[in-house]
C-alpha cells in the first residue's frame, strides 16, 4: 500500500485529504507544518507528499528545496497544494521540482487521479 504524506495547517484540509486518500486505497501520513513534515519524511518514509505552501515557520517551498536537494528525497513526488493560484507562484514550485501544482479548492477526484499517476510513474 502506497504511502500519501499530507501536508497543511488547516485541520479541516488535513482532516478531508487524509479521508480522500485513505478512500483511495493509501496509508496516509500528516504533518502541521513544514519541520513536522521534514521529519515525517525521514521517519515514515512516503511514497509521495501533498504539500501546502503557506505553512509556519518553514514554508511548503523551503521543504520542497530541502527535499530536492537530498539525494534520498530527490525523486519523492511532491504534489504542491495552494490557496494562491498566481502564475508566478506555480512557477516558482515547478521550478524547484514539484511534480504538481494544484489550487484550492480542488477536485477530489482529479487529485486523487494525479496522486495514483505520480504512483505508478515511481514504480521500478
Amino acid at each position: 500500500m502506497a504511502k500519501v504524506l499530507v501536508v497543511d495547517d488547516e485541520p479541516n484540509i488535513v482532516l478531508s485529504l487524509e479521508f480522500l486518500m485513505e478512500q483511495a486505497g493509501f496509508e496516509v501520513v500528516t504533518a502541521e507544518d513544514g519541520e513536522q513534515a521534514l521529519a515525517r519524511v525521514n521517519d515514515s518514509q512516503p511514497d509521495l507528499l501533498l504539500l501546502d505552501i503557506s505553512l509556519p515557520g518553514i514554508s511548503g517551498f523551503d521543504v520542497l528545496e530541502r527535499l530536492r536537494s537530498e539525494a534520498a528525497t530527490a525523486q519523492l513526488p511532491i504534489i504542491m497544494l495552494t490557496a494562491h493560484g498566481r502564475d508566478v507562484e506555480r512557477e516558482k514550485g515547478i521550478a524547484l521540482g514539484a511534480d504538481d501544482y494544484i489550487t484550492k479548492p480542488f477536485s477530489t477526484q482529479s487529485l486523487v487521479e494525479k496522486v495514483k499517476a505520480l504512483l505508478i510513474e515511481e514504480q521500478p
